[in-house]
């Protein structure tokens, strides 16, 4: 039974592979446990790592290493690629405020580390591991292992033993803060629910409406001169005259009073267009569909999964020209936006196409409209975007002593962002399915872990019994203070609606049990908007400033 002994605590391929699998099994199983309702998930893997190394089961280092650093930049990258197409657009809209106060939670909590460091003794490399743990942030952690290894040629346990202490506590912390906050400030979810159609204005999403042209000033001009006139973007699909007739409609087209047209526009501008055109009807789609005695006009949702379509503007196609249709919305990630001329179309887009039913066809052959397609990978976007992820990350950006880069943690966020937002200009096909991107991030994030709890695990009980466990105060201190000064200054004087408060406090320290809770107790998806208008700024700090709290200190 020699070879079983060698196969669980010697060393090799086949061994590192059980190791890691083992690990990985055990901390997803454990990670299904709750307590109070508050899981750990997939952070028990780091647990796990830590109690098997400790019993034996360790690893070679040069294949931790490449295993923990490719982990980590399979995580990054995916949650970068998911993000890059709203990020820009978060700073819109009240995004900023949101952004600011997360910057603000960020540098509170270094500033908190910082005092903790002087008035304790404890050292910067330990002190950075525990704020990583305190606020749940992993590529934190492995930014501050890379630096501090850059630096010094060698590795600090200490700095994945502060993370592995005050993780737990952290986790519990941040949603016993948004409870404190709820139950101080009297916080009404009625009067909460009250603010959130407020709120929906400023999200745009597209409407339908039907309206009977009334307008006698207007009688006679063109789609096009009516919306350069109201100076609003809205859709004309389809006209049906006064004999009852439905034509295909577009920016040429004239109007004369007693038409009725199929308007798509945004909600907000909807009661100012039919205002100005004349007057709500109700209609069926069945109406304007089956009324034209030439060809039956359908409507139907096209999925774009051609790549030669990936970032074509609207104008570019000519389908009104070529085939006769009218191309009334796209729906992108569950949004529905105005087509206009400079629209660029991706990948994974959905679009509204009203016309007869053989062009529709043809359109559908010319867009693709094949889901089987999307369900292949596209590796060249992934691996390019690695690569160039990598470079940025290793250029020295300023040096104070040891030169400071954004690493194998901020180089392929910061790509991946760019590549999910501007990929389509350079006929980079960005879409992966939801599903695929999940599989990606969760299998980056688990090999990490483990990989860390692994490299942490000799010691770890040394560590605790030698005073580590001042550790887990340390790290509650710099979980709670940071996050109920912003909070009750945002709830206080930026009178922030509650359920975007909480998301603000989950994506401000990258928890996802904490976004969980919140999404639970709000009950609609307000959490979440504020999530994810944070994460990508707050996952970038968190790297940047856990490097340069490092190497300020050597």
């Amino acid at each position: 039974m020699e070879w079983l002994h060698d196969l669980f605590f010697g060393g090799g391929i086949a061994h590192a592979v059980l190791t890691f699998a083992l690990v990985v099994t055990l901390g997803v199983l454990l990670g299904k446990i709750k307590i109070g309702g508050v899981s750990l998930g997939i952070t028990w893997i780091l647990f796990v790592g830590i109690v098997l190394s400790h019993l034996g089961m360790t690893v070679d280092g040069e294949v931790l290493h490449f295993v923990k650093e490719f982990g980590l930049i399979l995580f990054v990258f995916s949650i970068g690629l998911q993000v890059g197409p709203g990020f820009f657009a978060s700073f819109k809209h009240g995004g900023m405020t949101l952004v600011c106060c997360a910057v603000a939670i960020v540098l509170l909590g270094v500033a908190t580390a910082y005092v903790l460091h002087l008035t304790t003794g404890t050292p910067v490399p330990t002190m950075v591991g525990i704020l990583s743990g305190a606020v749940t942030n992993t590529p934190g952690l492995g930014a501050a292992q890379q630096a501090y290894a850059d630096a010094t040629g060698i590795n600090d346990p200490t700095i994945a033993l502060g993370y592995a202490v005050a993780y737990p506590l952290g986790v519990v912390g941040i949603i016993l803060t948004m409870i404190c906050i709820r139950y101080v400030l009297r916080v009404k979810f009625e009067k909460e629910n009250e603010g959130l159609a407020a709120l929906s204005q400023e999200h745009k999403f597209a409407d339908k409406v039907s309206v009977e042209f009334t307008n006698p000033m207007l009688d006679g001009r063109t789609v096009e001169y009516i919306r350069d006139l109201i100076n609003r973007q809205f859709v004309v699909s389809r006209v049906m005259s006064t004999d009852g007739e439905v034509s295909m409609s577009d920016a040429d087209s004239v109007l004369h009073t007693g038409d009725r047209l199929c308007v798509v526009c945004q909600t907000e501008d909807t009661e100012a267009i039919v205002a100005f055109l004349g007057r709500r009807v109700k209609m069926t789609d069945e109406q304007w569909g089956n009324n034209t005695p030439h060809a039956e006009l359908i409507s139907r949702r096209i999925l774009i999964t051609k790549s030669s379509i990936n970032g074509k503007k609207f104008s570019d196609l000519r389908l009104r020209t070529k085939y006769g249709i009218t191309l009334t919305r796209v729906n992108r990630a569950g949004v529905d936006l105005i087509p206009y001329q400079g629209l660029e179309l991706q990948v994974g887009d959905r679009v509204m196409v009203v016309g007869p039913e053989k062009a529709v066809a043809q359109v559908a052959d010319v867009l693709g409209n094949s889901l089987k397609k999307l369900d292949q990978p596209n590796l060249i976007t992934l691996f390019v975007g690695i690569a160039l992820g990598v470079l940025l990350g290793s250029v020295p950006l300023l040096n104070v002593p040891q030169p400071v880069k954004l690493g194998l943690a901020g180089g392929p966020l910061i790509v991946a962002i760019l590549i999910g937002r501007f990929g389509t200009h350079f006929h980079l096909v960005t879409y992966t399915t939801m599903s695929a991107n999940l599989m990606l991030r969760e299998i980056g994030i688990a090999l990490f872990l483990a990989a860390v709890g692994i490299g942490a695990g000799d010691g770890f009980a040394d560590a605790i019994v030698g005073g580590g466990y001042r550790w887990i105060g340390y790290g509650a201190v710099i979980t709670v203070v940071p996050l109920l000064i912003v909070g009750i200054v945002a709830r206080v004087w930026l009178k922030m609606n509650y359920y975007t408060l909480m998301g603000l406090i989950a994506g401000a320290t990258t928890d996802p049990p904490a976004l969980a809770y919140a999404n639970a107790t709000a009950g609609n998806d307000m959490p979440a908007v504020g999530y994810s208008t944070v994460y990508p700024v707050v996952m970038f700090l968190r790297v940047l400033t856990a490097q340069i709290f490092i190497l300020f200190a050597l």
